[in-house]
């Protein structure tokens, strides 16, 4: 809230003796958003027109005198790892905006790494604001990022500060961006050693969630992503968490099938948290969609990103699991079943990171990233989560044991 002050000589305000000299003008105020999440195949197919009909014209000084524009100026920002697997990539996004009269390519499609390196190199993101620039895409034109997380992040955070904010679509190319992070209203890349440190909130114009851009993905990539679906069903929905056990075996043998059920049912419960939860851009020091990140968030970065987000997801979420059964609400046997699960995924839930004694330096992390106090969710019970203020390091302790002897058992 901004205070403005000025004197009362200006006449801005009703004479009233008891008015002060100085005085507020205070004016509550709200914007409006639309998210929207759509699911197809073949994307870039030019029979497929979604990704056409989500673009609105790009008006320019036609604005003046009443015209404008019939086309939608866009760019291209590729994840190097996804056309290094699709080597067709750039030439099918040329295709695209050939076939359709409503889109006009503003610069020839642009490729940069994914992975953390995305984030953690200052020159990638300068790159991409060079072309922004260069392509002269204003705040009505588009940046289309396709590709993981990482690079939807980057390439996030370069069009939110772009002009102050130029419209972006997300085509995410792996199950964790297209369950989770692509969903999201969250950009960022990394500095000084923390995740996330520069970032913005911005909703995205639209998501477009291509089945097809999956295929590329080793079986590595392939399970991360389900991590995250655990852990919204953990906090939002026990009836999503049954369905998970379910089709945990054929998900881990990349039933398709099995998997867009997985996939989209965990994007509509992340939308719905954004959307509906009273708080989409982390006002407030309470954030339930991050259990297990604290540990998580460490882990990346102690292991200089060699694990996978999903990954060190996967031993967070065990973690705090084994640490809301110790602290007395969430069932051993419940627990059990979370450790099941990601087990049946796929996932490695031990780490020799978890001895690092500086694994618990991601609690102040943690706390510093939300600002305010700590925060973290823990489990009373599968599919509903509380808010924790105080997290014992002992007990952490102890759970890491209790998860290792799991795992060797």
């Amino acid at each position: 809230m901004v205070g403005v002050s000025f004197p009362r000589s200006r006449g801005l305000y009703p004479l009233d003796p008891s008015m002060q000299d100085d005085a507020s003008i205070r004016a509550p105020f709200s914007v409006s958003f639309e998210h929207r999440v759509f699911f197809t195949r073949g994307a870039f197919e030019p029979a497929n027109s979604l990704l056409a009909d989500c673009l609105d014209p790009t008006r320019d000084l036609a604005d003046a005198v009443g015209g404008a524009a019939a086309e939608a100026r866009v760019a291209f920002v590729l994840d190097a790892g996804l056309v290094n697997k699709r080597p067709s990539l750039p030439d099918e996004a040329v295709a695209y905006a050939e076939a359709h009269e409503a889109v006009r390519l503003a610069h020839p499609p642009m490729v940069v790494p994914g992975g953390e390196i995305a984030k953690n190199e200052p020159t990638i993101l300068q790159s991409v604001l060079q072309m922004i620039e260069t392509s002269h895409l204003c705040r009505r034109s588009y940046l289309i990022a396709v590709g993981g997380g990482a690079l939807l992040d980057l390439a996030g955070y370069a069009a939110s500060i772009a002009h102050r904010g130029i419209r972006l679509v997300r085509l995410p190319s792996t199950t964790l961006a297209q369950d989770d992070s692509g969903v999201g209203v969250k950009n960022g890349i990394n500095a000084f050693g923390k995740k996330n440190f520069l970032g913005a909130f911005a909703v995205p114009h639209a998501v477009i969630n291509d089945a097809d851009l999956l295929a590329t993905l080793s079986a590595r990539d392939w399970r991360s992503g389900f991590s995250e679906a655990v852990k919204v069903a953990l906090v939002k929905d026990a009836g999503f968490f049954e369905q998970i056990e379910r089709a945990a075996a054929s998900i881990a043998e990349r039933d398709a099938e099995a998997a867009q059920l997985i996939i989209r049912r965990s994007a509509e419960l992340h939308l719905r948290h954004i959307t509906e939860g009273g708080d989409p851009f982390e006002l407030t020091e309470a954030r339930p969609l991050d259990f297990g990140h604290w540990s998580a968030h460490k882990l990346e970065q102690l292991s200089g990103y060699e694990l996978r987000h999903g990954e060190a997801v996967a031993i967070g979420v065990a973690l705090d699991s084994v640490y809301s059964s110790l602290a007395g609400d969430l069932t051993a046997p419940e627990a059990d079943r979370v450790l099941a699960v990601l087990r049946a995924l796929g996932f490695e839930l031990d780490h020799p990171l978890l001895d690092d004694p500086r694994l618990l330096d991601g609690l102040e992390e943690f706390r510093e990233h939300l600002g305010g106090g700590l925060t973290i969710s823990l489990l009373n019970s599968i599919g509903d989560a509380r808010d924790a203020h105080e997290i014992d390091p002992a007990v952490v302790r102890l759970a890491i044991e209790r998860l290792r002897g799991t795992t060797r058992a």
